[in-house]
């Protein structure tokens, strides 16, 4: 069986890792139509669009110059890593034979463009070829090596295949030569975007090669000695303001924080520096308090594609890319690793449905970029970009995914993910069989059955949105444990063949507020139901304003089951009003207060859906954060 997408399991300071994508299969649900879409449709319609928008004519070109010159931006080789990687993980659940040609011809097209030295760059090739170096804080060459790698350490775990391993060898022992400590001869410099240091410990990881972890740690320790001036938008935007151990909280280009912070994740599971896990850990802490959105999105401005300040989270303006959620869930990933802790495992799956599945359409075929949390209607799904680094950063997230469904460490299994699925799973030489039975997120009914013969410890996440209710039995027996919301409750037994347990986590809509120095959603409450939250669309409430939308009491928020609706999901239908501004302020922008601020309310049926499902049906306005309803307080009470 191929080893887990990224092996952090096995490492000598992680408690757990991920499982192989193959030990998992998806049977039922939301999540396994997203992979069959992402299987189906979404690698299929990519493969199109680069060779379209010229990313495979780059790599021909190098042996036929009569394509022209290098299309697109500097880093356009990495989509086809992106992409490589994502069909890796397909082909390796399911046989599909267009992916696979398709497969053999990409890397036949990077083996070709492979020079005598290892190097791998088709920006810097032909009119380029003696430039290069020369600006790693813009130009991504460390970057497009680091999906390189990683596109050819999938593709050795899910085929078996070195082709394109020994590409990435050549290359990153090149690397080796090139970069390393001023005092030893070599190129101290650091790429502006950061990917290259997470990249070389998973290459680490499959080869053996001590040095390449040594390369990253390298780069780790070389970030915050301020290289990288000169840019538009300062030091910090590279994260090059201040050494690591400095740190007390992310600053700059979200993705670029994130992705560092993954390989920072990365190297203390293989080197165990308790400060490296102790500053993770603080600012892990500072951005759930302070920078995260409701959906889990990261990056509140556009200006940087930066993560802005402490509680500065707009929401038409809110910025939140696609790649920035995948960033996240890369990090919180190995924080689980690293600690155990549920808190990780519940950012991971809330950014999954709620950050990540936002930018691509269901139907497969669309992408958004940024992913605000209010629109005028304007803003819509494209089927690539100029900078189409989210569409493959999705497929890779979304083909290995099963492997996220359950993490293991020694006899024991987190279950990370609650998902109709059929698992095999090795602990420690102990083989065992989990099926799980559920409709979840539409349900938080989950029956999971054993298949097994020995003891191991099965960790049930107990969500942190599950405040009160959830119950937990045994063969029918009531579990006597106490289950926590954002804990795992152990569950230790010897088990046997047809052992069941059954898990009910009651899913009651909620109604969120904000801190209130998020001063644009003062008055205003989001709704969510289980791991979802949710949104209005103009096309469920013709002729009304959304921002005038008032939601009704939270009692009378009722869930209803809509299987034609996009595939089937979930509304939320509620009592409620359209309050309008008053008369008085027709014309006006800026008045004395008054009694008289809005017209009399109207009354008004509101619907909701995922905030993951909008835009799907057609373009239109859009809003999370809604208006509510005065609650009235008995008289004689405070």
């Amino acid at each position: 069986m191929p080893d887990a997408a990224v092996q952090l399991a096995q490492r000598p300071h992680a408690c757990c890792g991920p499982v192989p994508p193959t030990a998992v299969q998806l049977t039922g649900g939301l999540l396994k139509a997203r992979w069959d879409t992402n299987a189906g449709v979404a690698l299929l319609s990519q493969a199109l669009c680069l060779e379209e928008y010229g990313n495979l004519d780059n790599f021909r070109r190098l042996h036929q110059p009569s394509l022209g010159p290098f299309r697109g931006k500097v880093f356009n080789d990495s989509d086809v890593y992106k992409w490589i990687e994502a069909a890796s993980w397909v082909v390796a659940q399911r046989p599909s034979p267009e992916l696979a040609s398709r497969l053999d011809s990409f890397i036949g097209l990077i083996e070709a463009a492979q020079g005598p030295d290892g190097y791998v760059n088709t920006y810097y090739a032909l009119e380029r070829a003696g430039e290069r170096w020369s600006n790693l804080r813009d130009n991504h060459e460390l970057y497009c090596a680091g999906h390189l790698f990683q596109a050819a350490v999938a593709h050795h775990r899910a085929t078996g295949s070195r082709r394109l391993l020994q590409v990435a060898e050549r290359f990153a022992d090149l690397l080796c030569e090139v970069f390393g400590p001023a005092g030893e001869g070599k190129n101290p410099g650091i790429d502006g975007h950061e990917l290259i240091e997470l990249a070389l410990v998973e290459l680490y990881r499959e080869t053996g090669q001590k040095r390449y972890l040594n390369l990253a740690g390298h780069f780790i320790r070389s970030r915050g000695q301020r290289t990288l001036q000169g840019g538009w938008f300062g030091i910090e935007y590279f994260q090059d303001h201040l050494p690591f151990l400095e740190q007390q909280k992310m600053v700059g280009h979200a993705v670029r924080a994130l992705y560092f912070n993954a390989g920072v994740a990365d190297f203390y599971l293989e080197d165990g520096e308790p400060r490296l896990l102790a500053t993770l850990q603080q600012m892990w802490d500072h951005m759930a308090a302070n920078q995260l959105y409701v959906s889990g999105g990261l990056g509140s401005r556009h200006h940087g594609e930066a993560l802005g300040a402490d509680h500065e989270l707009p929401n038409e303006q809110a910025y939140t890319e696609t790649c920035a959620a995948i960033g996240s869930m890369m990090w919180c990933q190995r924080m689980m690793a690293a600690t155990g802790d549920a808190k990780f495992a519940d950012l991971y799956e809330h950014t999954l449905y709620n950050a990540m599945l936002p930018g691509w359409s269901a139907d497969g075929s669309g992408y958004f970029y940024v992913n605000p949390l209010a629109n005028d209607g304007q803003h819509v799904r494209q089927r690539w970009y100029e900078c189409a680094c989210c569409p493959p950063n999705v497929a890779r997230t979304v083909a290995a995914l099963p492997g996220s469904v359950y993490f293991t460490g020694g006899r024991h299994v987190h279950v990370m993910l609650y998902a109709e699925s059929e698992a095999t799973l090795d602990l420690d030489g102990l083989r065992v069989g989990l099926k799980q039975q559920t409709r979840y997120p539409w349900d938080g009914d989950v029956a999971i059955t054993v298949e097994a013969d020995g003891r191991f410890e099965l960790m049930l996440r107990i969500p942190h949105w599950c405040r009160s209710g959830a119950r937990l039995s045994v063969n029918g027996e009531p579990w006597p444990g106490e289950l926590v919301p954002g804990t795992f409750v152990e569950v230790s037994r010897h088990w046997q063949s047809g052992d069941t347990l059954r898990l009910q986590l009651p899913m009651a809509p909620r109604l969120l507020a904000s801190h209130p120095r998020v001063l644009e959603n003062t008055g205003r409450v989001a709704l969510t139901r289980g791991p979802l939250l949710y949104c209005v669309e103009a096309h469920d409430h013709p002729g009304v304003d959304l921002t005038d939308l008032v939601l009704g009491r939270p009692g009378e928020v009722q869930p209803q089951w809509q299987p034609e609706l996009l595939g089937g999901l979930v509304v939320l239908h509620s009592a409620g009003q359209v309050q309008a501004a008053s008369a008085r302020w027709q014309n006006q922008l800026y008045l004395e207060p008054a009694e008289d601020e809005t017209a009399p309310p109207t009354a008004a049926a509101l619907t909701a859906i995922p905030y993951f499902a909008w835009n799907n049906r057609r373009a239109g306005a859009m809003q999370v954060w809604l208006k509510q309803a005065r609650q009235e307080v008995p008289h004689g009470q405070p």
